[in-house]
């Protein structure tokens, strides 16, 4: 049986990351599954700045930073493109193929076990869920090629029987939850910033009704005093889904404003300087908490918060005073 393949030419022993990605950010990851998609769009060669409008609308959800993602509706417009839920009711392998051969990249839940490019954090140490987007399958040599977080992996042998081919003694496994990506024609892409433009204005109607940061320094309180009693490992389970998905999500959002700079957008230098800045205060926070955290001392977050909630303020009230004429009449 051939492999089946959807970009072709990619090889995971030379693939260059997308400048999104690149180590010098703050947060050159920010969650498995907008990474994937930023690879996966560039790869196809479209400009994934386009659709970072939807990070004004990240709120604080009483316990946790909105898990973001691109919306669907947001890449069908700007790209042609489709995420859809794919029903997995045979071997999962099939359904790969299946799609694969039609040109889509299916999205997968998968255990990061068995993802050799964890090495050295959980693969085949502990068991994390993780979305992989499978480019290459080759069944006969029991391999995949696939995008996951920031960067483009292979993995064999027995981790490919782990995901695919999963032994059961109970009948059918199982299912994962699985999506694919499927492939339109993409509109014009002079009409790409109106287009993008236009989501903006829409997500600044969706922003959070309090300062998502103030409403975190309200709770705050209780989440320190858990991080006191609780194991070492649980602080990197909360600062991922507090700490990172704040900071990557507004450091995509300055990358965003850089891009309507770079387009000829006016007056969002101070927004941009206003995001850049809760992405580097997001970092320095989480070094301050995991020193906290080693040492069993409760760490001093008064100020911290108070200045990521003042510069919230600063990057949603330009972004209001620009696009609120735009917004009222979409």
């Amino acid at each position: 049986m051939h492999p089946v393949c959807v970009i072709e030419g990619l090889d995971p022993a030379t693939y260059a990351r997308h400048a999104l990605h690149d180590a010098a950010r703050n947060w050159p990851e920010t969650n498995c599954y907008v990474d994937l998609l930023i690879e996966v769009l560039a790869q196809r060669g479209h400009d994934p700045r386009a659709a970072l409008a939807f990070t004004v609308a990240q709120d604080y959800e009483g316990d946790q930073f909105t898990f973001f993602k691109f919306p669907p509706a947001d890449l069908a417009l700007l790209y042609g493109v489709e995420v859809l839920e794919l029903a997995i009711f045979d071997q999962l392998e099939e359904h790969v193929r299946v799609q694969l051969a039609r040109g889509r990249i299916p999205m997968i839940e998968v255990d990061s076990c068995y993802l050799p490019d964890t090495r050295g954090i959980t693969y085949r140490q502990s068991h994390s869920k993780t979305t992989i987007g499978v480019n290459v399958l080759d069944s006969a040599g029991r391999r995949i090629d696939y995008f996951h977080n920031g960067g483009y992996f292979r993995l064999d042998g027995e981790d490919f029987d782990a995901l695919l081919r999963p032994a059961s003694d109970n009948g059918l496994p199982l299912f994962p939850y699985v999506e694919f990506i499927k492939f339109g024609a993409a509109p014009p892409v002079h009409a790409q910033m109106d287009k993008s433009r236009t989501l903006l204005a829409h997500h600044l109607r969706r922003r959070p009704s309090q300062n998502p940061f103030t409403a975190w320094g309200d709770a705050i309180g209780g989440d320190i005093a858990r991080l006191m009693e609780r194991p070492a490992g649980w602080f990197h389970t909360y600062a991922f889904s507090t700490l990172r998905q704040a900071g990557a999500n507004f450091e995509l959002l300055a990358t965003y404003l850089a891009w309507l700079q770079e387009q000829g957008d006016p007056a969002l230098e101070r927004a941009r300087l206003a995001a850049e800045a809760i992405a580097g205060g997001t970092k320095i926070m989480q070094f301050q908490f995991a020193r906290a955290s080693a040492r069993g001392k409760v760490p001093d977050v008064t100020e911290a918060i108070r200045q990521l909630a003042d510069d919230y303020d600063i990057a949603l009230d330009c972004l209001m005073n620009g696009f609120a004429a735009r917004g009222a009449a979409a």
